[in-house]
């Protein structure tokens, strides 16, 4: 899904609106896909997303010449440990995003992924010490209590909203200090996963249970596909972020979490209550806030 990148660009570059935006496109879209697997077992999904993520990785960084980086990630324990603690944290939100889609939580995975913005500005200042403005911690306090209320109505929290929230936010905290490229970076992680991954297909195989040895051509081509629907998007954004700034790259990011809420609505017709008639309003007036503080630091 959408993250923070680094962007070193001093300006926004049209070819860098390109990439962001079609990376954006095709995360907002990928619940159309993943509702196409509802069928399939949801840690297989996973399986099939980190297994035929490989492939595509590694050929981009043989056609950018880039695997030199990976041979020495490879040889320094303290970036394999790094990685591994990326890698846990994004398997975590692909498979939570995965499950929410395929049992019509996809509504709370857009609150998640819109909270996430305000999440990762509070925990700059929780963990980095760094000073929010009244308008953000404006908007921390909107979401906190859009948050309650969707608690006090289902009588629990938002569990799948929070873990998308914490596990995608703490991982782009972590990745942050990965003293490697994106593309290097997300190589290394789906690499890390495979050999789980890999174990789990195979153990389902064992048993029988593994679905693609019994799919149809159109399941299997959209199992094989994951590899796809996952690393794409990630390397385009990652190319895209370089040629723009961090404001644009943060206002856009609400773009995937907007598609995923009018999918959720319009077209999986998940229902809308009193209580996400209140909160998303709240979350959207909070990134209205948290936006403005950007463009006005911009300015």
């Amino acid at each position: 899904m959408s993250g923070s990148g680094s962007a070193v660009s001093a300006g926004d570059t049209p070819r860098g609106f390109a990439f962001a935006l079609t990376a954006y496109l095709l995360w907002g879209g990928l619940p159309l896909y993943l509702k196409a697997l509802e069928h399939v077992p949801t840690i297989e999904v996973l399986a099939h997303r980190v297994v035929w993520s490989v492939p595509i990785a590694l050929g981009v960084l043989l056609v950018l010449g880039r695997t030199r980086d990976l041979r020495t990630a490879f040889m320094t324990p303290r970036m394999l440990v790094m990685a591994g603690v990326t890698a846990a944290l994004v398997s975590v939100n692909w498979g939570v995003y995965v499950w929410a889609v395929q049992n019509g939580q996809a509504l709370e995975a857009a609150l998640g992924y819109y909270i996430n913005p305000l999440f990762s500005i509070f925990l700059g200042a929780v963990l980095l010490g760094e000073r929010l403005s009244p308008r953000q911690w404006g908007a921390v306090a909107l979401a906190a209590v859009a948050v309650c209320i969707l608690s006090w109505e289902t009588g629990r929290l938002p569990v799948v909203a929070l873990t998308l929230t914490l596990s995608w936010g703490f991982y782009a905290f972590f990745k942050r200090a990965l003293p490697i490229g994106p593309n290097q970076g997300f190589t290394l992680e789906v690499v890390l996963l495979t050999p789980i991954a890999l174990v789990y297909l195979a153990w389902l195989y064992g048993r029988g249970d593994l679905f693609i040895a019994q799919a149809g051509a159109v399941d299997v081509a959209l199992l094989l596909g994951c590899g796809v629907i996952t690393a794409v998007p990630l390397m385009i954004y990652a190319n895209g972020a370089k040629l723009l700034r961090l404001s644009t790259i943060a206002i856009m990011q609400y773009l995937t979490p907007t598609m995923i809420f009018m999918i959720a609505v319009f077209v999986f017709n998940e229902p809308f209550g009193h209580a996400r008639a209140i909160a998303f309003p709240l979350i959207w007036l909070a990134l209205i806030l948290y936006s403005s503080e950007i463009l006005r630091r911009r300015r």
